[in-house]
């Protein structure tokens, strides 16, 4: 462990935020905390204020950085999307060419052609059907580009959906299966309950990231980070967190109709319609890049779910 390479994190908190900033201590005592109004996780870590949407904030939050991690969360919003994410990006690869710092960004499956997502790896062929998906695709251009042309140094490492205890509470699966079954309500699965859908543990990705990150050999390439196989349909989601919650396995499926109508009264449901496709079909990712390079045990779904109801619902 290098004690004195200090590590930052642009958007700290958050689903993976925290988690990534304990994981780091095992590689440095040195980490810098970057958001409005950040949070220390470990009493060793440094609090930088910085709004991310201003060049000279990122300036000087990547200053005398060994490694940038880029975990932020705009509003999920395409609008916001488009209008944020690109000036970011651009900001936060001048600041990291300029203080030679490396860059880590933390990226979802949105780019990814939608009918290769049954079996997705990182030669999964792009092109996003979604507005949001389009940013996606085009900030992890603009990250590659200059990594091809040797100006940067950066690896993309992609999550599926997420899923994780605690920390993962805005996570789609906490809010449509986990707290309803809790409450005794139904569980709500989008448009089919009869497709896989793979999620990524978020202690797991956490984990994965900061291994790959502090990996020299990692970068110049995207990753996938670690991700159970064979992931259980919608049905067979709500029947093993029922299960475990000693709950009755109730549960419907959402047409994309009612979807359209929540928004009207729940903005953040308006997004939702562009990325159903996403649960009309199979989804299932494959992280075997990753495990076959580092010796790293994956999550099962099963423990997974067994330790969020524990630390939870219980």
């Amino acid at each position: 462990m290098n004690e004195t390479k200090l590590q930052t994190i642009l958007g700290s908190g958050g689903a993976l935020g925290n988690l990534l900033a304990e994981e780091l201590l095992q590689y440095t005592q040195n980490i810098r905390l970057v958001s409005r109004d950040p949070k220390k996780v470990s009493e060793t870590d440094h609090l930088f204020k910085a709004d991310l949407l201003k060049r000279e904030d990122v300036d000087r939050a990547v200053e005398g950085s060994s490694v940038v991690y880029i975990t932020v969360g705009f509003p999920y919003h395409h609008k916001t999307w488009a209008e944020s994410w690109p000036y970011f990006i651009e900001y936060a690869i001048d600041a990291c060419m300029k203080y030679d710092a490396k860059m880590v960004f933390f990226d979802n499956i949105y780019m990814y052609n939608p009918n290769y997502l049954d079996g997705m790896d990182e030669n999964t062929p792009h092109a996003p059907p979604s507005k949001k998906g389009k940013v996606r695709e085009q900030v992890a251009k603009m990250i590659m580009d200059k990594v091809e042309n040797g100006t940067l140094t950066a690896l993309i490492a992609r999550c599926a959906d997420f899923y994780g205890p605690t920390i993962a509470q805005n996570s789609m699966l906490t809010e449509t299966v986990f707290k309803p079954l809790s409450e005794g309500k139904s569980a709500t699965w989008l448009k089919n309950l009869n497709y896989k859908h793979s999620f990524t543990y978020t202690p797991d990705a956490a984990k994965g990231t900061a291994l790959l990150g502090n990996s020299p050999e990692a970068y110049k390439q995207v990753w996938h980070l670690p991700t159970a196989p064979h992931p259980p349909t919608g049905r067979e989601w709500v029947n093993m967190v029922a299960k475990e919650m000693n709950k009755k396995p109730k549960m419907m499926a959402v047409p994309i109709w009612m979807i359209k109508i929540m928004g009207l009264f729940i903005p953040v449901m308006k997004e939702m319609p562009e990325m159903m496709y996403q649960y009309d079909r199979d989804y299932v990712f494959n992280s075997d890049k990753f495990e076959n390079a580092f010796d790293f045990k994956v999550t099962p779904y099963l423990e997974g779910v067994k330790t969020i109801v524990k630390k939870d619902y219980s």
